[in-house]
């Protein structure tokens, strides 16, 4: 059975296709705020909801009156942007009954819109758009041409959706490819549970340790820097410009290390092991600032702050949505536990104390004194019970 996958290839523009493309985003950045603008308008001055049907009906006309800019464009891309905010308005409805921070959605700056969707390979895009020739590989856009690819892998199943994707100087294009064939890998017979840390990144019930890198503090000293220049920089001036592209382009570099270490350690585990058990941990919650509030600020401010930075550096989130779609393809079965006091219970006879964790990286069971490395214990703690919760789920 086929699944959905996403393939991101680098595009190679030439001067004028970059400087077209960046039109069609600043034109698709400005499709989106004119449609905030009329739904906010509509509401507050006449108690009417506009919806996507209603701005999606209007589009020929901004197009007729506007041929050398909003003219030029894809008509189902632009759909796809009054769709994006019709799909934000949804979810700012849903938080408030939900009860939750409702955040309304907001206009996009320049510099906040960087991706525009084609919805339908052949709509006003078409990849592989020259499948004659010998050695390169082209995807053509509407108003901008026959755009150079990057292919460093072969694309698979039946393309769905093309995107344009802005990251820095550089351009992407995002494939949405639907029955993508899996890639089931022979069964090993065996089981593990890891445990996540900032020490090392997961560590498996058997022992073996995969390491952190931690990108963004091998990167901090370049970082601060940069940031440093940026701040000398006066507001809208070129060297500004620079400036920020220079933030953002290390920013870039610390991502791309993250989820190329995330891919590694994820294939390292699919390859070895049938069933994969994790803790299922709320890193937003856990990553949540103790600042507080001026009325009750929070404590421990600095000590807390360091181990978010050490947690999102980490890149958990990055690893096990990485980890989820490899043991998919793979065949393999991912159980997430409940993580609480699995680092604080013994392995051996089961007792749970805080006083177990003698130290970061030391347990010793307070009842049994049994010792093993604290990551190891947890570790095959979560895999015991995503064993217990699996048995549960073939007995029912």
């Amino acid at each position: 059975m086929g699944v959905r996958r996403s393939f991101t290839f680098l595009l190679r523009p030439t001067g004028k296709q970059a400087a077209s493309l960046a039109a069609c985003l600043e034109d698709h950045r400005q499709l989106y705020n004119a449609a905030l603008e009329h739904r906010r308008t509509a509401y507050r001055k006449a108690g009417v909801t506009v919806r996507y049907g209603d701005q999606s009906g209007e589009l020929k006309h901004i197009r007729a009156d506007d041929p050398a800019g909003q003219g030029r464009w894809s008509f189902s891309s632009q759909q796809a942007t009054l769709r994006r905010l019709d799909k934000a308005f949804r979810a700012f409805f849903a938080r408030v009954r939900e009860g939750r921070v409702p955040g309304f959605p907001r206009f996009k700056g320049r510099g906040w819109f960087d991706t525009v969707e084609w919805p339908k390979d052949g709509d006003g895009c078409r990849w592989n758009s020259q499948p004659e020739h010998p050695t390169a590989t082209f995807v053509r856009l509407q108003g901008i041409g026959h755009v150079r690819v990057h292919r460093h892998r072969p694309v698979r199943g039946r393309v769905k959706t093309i995107s344009v994707k802005r990251e820095g100087s550089r351009w992407y294009v995002v494939l949405s490819c639907d029955d993508v064939p899996t890639e089931t890998l022979p069964a090993t017979g065996a089981a593990v549970g890891v445990d996540m840390g900032v020490a090392s990144l997961v560590t498996t019930s058997d022992g073996d340790p995969l390491a952190n890198p931690r990108h963004l503090e091998a990167s901090a000293g370049r970082l601060a820097a940069a940031q440093r220049a940026l701040a000398r920089k006066k507001r809208g001036s070129k060297r500004r410009r620079k400036a920020v592209a220079r933030v953002a382009a290390l920013h870039a570099k610390v991502r791309r290390q993250r989820v190329d270490t995330a891919h590694k350690a994820a294939l390292t585990l699919v390859r070895a092991y049938d069933v994969i058990v994790h803790e299922d941990l709320r890193i937003a919650n856990m990553t949540r600032s103790a600042a507080g509030a001026i009325e009750r600020p929070g404590r421990n401010v600095a000590a807390k702050s360091g181990l978010n930075r050490s947690i999102l550096d980490a890149g958990w989130g990055v690893f096990l949505r990485v980890l989820a779609y490899k043991a998919e393809s793979a065949g393999r079965e991912l159980i997430a536990v409940d993580p609480r006091n699995t680092s604080r219970t013994c392995s051996r006879c089961g007792h749970c104390a805080k006083e177990n964790r003698v130290t970061q990286a030391r347990f010793r069971c307070q009842a049994c004194g049994h010792e093993a490395h604290a990551d190891v214990n947890a570790a095959t703690n979560i895999l015991r019970a995503g064993l217990v919760l699996r048995d549960a789920a073939e007995a029912a």
